[in-house]
């Protein structure tokens, strides 16, 4: 499908996203729609507050980029008003036609809820942690209120015509927490670069395993994921403790968490550290899905994982929660999905992945098979359909 014109020429469409991670999934994305929109001819303008130069960030070099930096301001939350009056002044100046916020920035037709609706992690959150104290903070004071009444704003604003959604659970959120007009919501699941994620060949797993120190015949449990808090690395780590995996398996964690001490010295109580490697922050992380046998991602709160993507691709099965998205293109058959603080069901579920290296391969290639449906083409598609209609018919909801 080629990009929408308008009057003939291209139409300029400018994507949102505050500042670049290289460990970020919301920014990998950002890097691949940007990407699969250039090259089918849109005029695509990224503005943030920072970026990384295009090559680092993988950005195509016909991308536009607007860095708007800040100026003065006070802490994170003013950090994140500052950005917002940059973006609604570059986008008055500057007239695109369509704008797709990654950011929560009142006064814009088209946010991507990327990250999930804030009001629903919190949620989660206290479900993990507890606490009346913490319910009333989150709800009255500091950033997270902050947060929750720029999210109300957003979805309440009479400007707003349309909110991408990266999973139906995103969808059913929204409506349930905020009202909004299923009209104005529309599913898009992130694609998967299906050439580049693929299940390994002999030679290709055997590489991977010696390059990372695994020996050939011991299974290896991976964890991809920062902020380690939210995606479950501790009850991870109990059930991995609980399954007696320890003495057989290795479990592999890659990712960032300042607190990562924490996390080295439960495995430590729990009696499993010779067998958890923590391999920090990854650039690229196709060796360890390559190396891998299964993937565990017990996320309290996940709009739609990459990680469980790109495994499902890369042949591996899959065990995560009811709080990640990606678990409803996983099929039963591909994996497991349990409750996030339910350790003893993780402890079964992690057991039978890795049971028998038979039963593993076959229920990753059901799971490459689940997933071949979400290459970035068909992803590119959905967008340029989204934004055809919005564009033929702009005072309309997108569906």
């Amino acid at each position: 499908m080629a990009g929408p014109e308008i009057a003939g020429r291209p139409a300029r469409i400018a994507i949102v996203r505050g500042a670049w991670n290289a460990a970020g999934g919301a920014e990998r994305f950002v890097q691949r729609i940007a990407g699969a929109l250039a090259a089918r001819g849109i005029e695509v303008t990224l503005i943030a507050r920072r970026w990384a130069g295009q090559s680092e960030a993988g950005l195509p070099p016909a991308t536009r980029l607007i860095e708007t930096g800040l100026g003065h301001h006070f802490g994170r939350v003013g950090r994140d008003a500052a950005f917002a009056r940059e973006v609604l002044r570059v986008v008055a100046q500057e007239r695109f036609d369509l704008v797709q916020s990654h950011e929560r920035i009142p006064g814009l037709a088209i946010y991507r809820a990327g990250d999930g609706v804030h009001r629903e992690w919190l949620a989660q959150r206290r479900r993990k942690h507890g606490g009346l104290r913490q319910a009333l903070g989150d709800r009255f004071f500091g950033g997270h209120a902050v947060v929750l009444r720029t999210e109300q704003a957003m979805y309440r604003h009479p400007d707003l015509r349309c909110v991408i959604c990266n999973s139906e659970m995103v969808r059913n959120e929204i409506v349930r927490h905020y009202g909004v007009d299923p009209r104005q919501l529309a599913v898009i699941r992130n694609g998967v670069d299906l050439q580049r994620f693929r299940p390994p060949s002999p030679a290709e797993r055997e590489q991977a395993r010696t390059a990372l120190g695994w020996p050939q015949g011991q299974p290896v449990l991976l964890f991809v994921g920062s902020g380690f808090d939210r995606k479950g690395v501790d009850v991870a780590l109990q059930a991995f403790a609980a399954a007696g995996l320890g003495r057989s398996a290795l479990f592999a964690v890659v990712g960032r968490d300042r607190h990562q001490p924490r996390y080295e010295r439960l495995a430590q109580r729990l009696g499993i550290a010779p067998a958890v490697q923590f391999h920090g922050p990854q650039p690229d992380v196709l060796r360890w899905y390559h190396g891998a046998d299964a993937l565990v991602l017990p996320t309290l709160y996940d709009p739609q994982s990459n990680a469980v993507l790109e495994a499902m691709a890369c042949g591996l099965p899959v065990v995560t929660s009811t709080g990640c998205g990606a678990a409803e293109v996983l099929p039963p058959d591909a994996g497991a999905v349990v409750d996030a603080l339910d350790t003893a069901a993780l402890a079964a579920a992690l057991q039978q992945v890795l049971a028998d290296p038979a039963q593993a391969r076959a229920m990753g290639q059901r799971a490459r098979q689940a997933i071949e449906p979400y290459g970035l083409s068909r992803m590119t598609d959905d967008y340029l359909a989204l934004y055809n209609r919005l564009l033929a018919a702009p005072h309309e909801p997108a569906a």
